[in-house]
């Protein structure tokens, strides 16, 4: 058996230092039918899903992990993983809370996300 927690910390870090540096690069993470749940806004499919990122309405954003909680999620190797946190956008002194679920799915030697739900917590 796979080291799920480690598998799953070393996602969420490269997710989150390339969303806080350069959202379309994270395109390669995700097929066509992979979905992203944003604040309760669905979008399929890789074009879909970096459009909805590229377009968020901020310039600078910093995400900050409290928590990573990771479970195997079938027998085939798939991994659920629970983020909570914070974010600071643009020049925001006061940061936002949010969690995050990836479901990330093994292909070859590493793992896509097919299912990705984010929503702030307010």
């Amino acid at each position: 058996m796979s080291d799920f927690s480690s598998i799953a910390a070393q996602f969420v870090t490269f997710y989150y230092q390339n969303f806080d540096t350069q959202r379309s690069n994270l395109g390669s993470l995700y097929r066509e039918n992979s979905m992203l749940t944003f604040e309760s806004s669905q979008h399929q499919g890789i074009a879909g899903i970096v459009g909805k990122l590229t377009s968020l309405p901020f310039q600078k954003v910093a995400h900050e992990i409290s928590t990573i909680d990771a479970q195997p999620a079938s027998p085939n190797g798939d991994i659920i993983v629970l983020v909570t946190g914070s974010l600071l956008v643009d020049d925001e002194k006061n940061p936002l809370k949010y969690t995050q679920v990836f479901h990330l799915v093994p292909e070859n030697d590493s793992y896509f996300v097919f299912n990705d739900i984010f929503k702030m917590v307010y």
